[in-house]
């Protein structure tokens, strides 16, 4: 425990970071990957479960609160971290996202963004202040600063307009957010394809000397090989002594691929969306439990992982539960996925530490490929 923000690398292979973010609410190891608990709820999670399963640090969102139940009563109810029985470090994303998202719904200018809620319909104010005043009555850990996210593909012209603007909405936030002894706010790089406009926004990022940067605006849209090239040239530009979030990433494969460009921190909703739908992630790769294949076996998804929701249920069982609607699939398997997502992560700092990370990444994809169990 600490009474400051910081971070440290404590391993390095190659550009790849084993490293430690210290805060007042906890340590977070890094690469780290953070559940989305969008609402202040990790979906069909318990929080013990969460952080039984070796989660350090959780998200949560600021447009969502904001509309439900409200950042003034979330601070009135003593804060995020109260409120949801999460005593640990909480990252709250800006809103900015859906700024895209929420496309149909919304309007952007200099002051800041009007959004009309997709829950009642109501108009709602969202400048760089206001985001940060949100966040702070949430009292998280992480504050990001509003930005523009673009889907891609979109025009040069439209790239880079979003991402002057981005710009100036940080120093506005930064501002905002002052001087908060054991928090931070992290810059957002954004830039989408064009190499020449991530470089300009991490150097301006850069020199704002903020406690951490995130990379925003990738895997919306372009295939995995332009979200590397990105980070491949973006990453260096960004300063070795501060975190690197790359927000909204992913897959298994995204993960490894984006800590051996230097990235330390990623979230994504696919591991619980994918399991409300049916979908495990395992280390013999995505099995879907929909497959009439699984109807009669007994086997487990992973008869050696140490999570009960993979070791202990029958696929039978999981196929039956999936087949039915019953909500207890959906919260079995995301256990198992949350599970697989820690596993993963844990095996991946171990890999760096050992200075091996490729040897161990291409463990990794030759199980994946060699697929699940033969059918009984």
């Amino acid at each position: 425990m600490t009474d400051t923000f910081t971070f440290r690398v404590l391993a390095s292979d190659g550009r790849a970071r084993r490293g430690e973010i210290s805060m007042p609410r906890g340590t977070v190891r890094t690469p780290a990957f953070m559940p989305v608990g969008t609402g202040g709820t990790v979906k069909a999670m318990y929080m013990d479960q969460v952080r039984a399963l070796g989660s350090d640090i959780i998200l949560g969102n600021t447009y969502h609160l904001m509309l439900r139940p409200g950042a003034e009563r979330v601070a009135r109810l003593g804060g995020l971290h109260e409120f949801a029985r999460w005593p640990y470090p909480i990252l709250t994303d800006s809103g900015g996202f859906q700024v895209m998202s929420l496309a149909a719904l919304r309007k952007v200018r200099e002051e800041g963004v009007t959004f009309r809620s997709h829950v009642d319909g109501v108009v709602h104010e969202m400048s760089p202040e206001r985001s940060i005043e949100i966040q702070g009555l949430l009292d998280s850990d992480i504050q990001m600063q509003l930005d523009e996210c673009l889907r891609l593909p979109a025009t040069g012209k439209e790239i880079e307009r979003a991402m002057e603007l981005s710009l100036r909405w940080a120093e506005r936030c930064k501002t905002a957010f002052g001087d908060q002894p054991g928090k931070a706010m992290f810059g957002i790089v954004q830039g989408g394809d064009d190499k020449r406009l991530r470089l300009r926004s991490a150097e301006a990022l850069a020199a704002m000397d903020l406690k951490g940067y995130a990379v925003g605006g990738l895997a919306v849209g372009e295939p995995q090989e332009v979200m590397l090239d990105i980070l491949d040239a973006t990453c260096p530009a960004l300063p070795a002594d501060k975190p690197r979030y790359l927000m909204g990433v992913g897959t298994p494969d995204d993960i490894l691929k984006s800590v051996a460009q230097g990235i330390d921190m990623f979230d994504c909703v696919m591991p619980t969306r994918a399991g409300r739908h049916g979908l495990a992630y395992t280390r013999h790769g995505k099995i879907n439990l929909k497959n009439a294949r699984h109807a009669e076996d007994s086997r487990p998804l992973d008869e050696e992982s140490d999570c009960p929701a993979t070791r202990d249920y029958s696929r039978a069982y999981l196929h039956h539960l999936v087949k039915s609607g019953e909500s207890l699939g959906g919260m079995l398997l995301t256990w198992n996925n949350l599970a697989y997502y820690q596993s993963l992560t844990a095996d991946i700092r171990a890999a760096i530490e050992a200075g091996r990370l490729a040897e161990r990444t291409a463990e990794i994809q030759e199980k994946w490929e060699r697929g699940d169990l033969p059918p009984l």
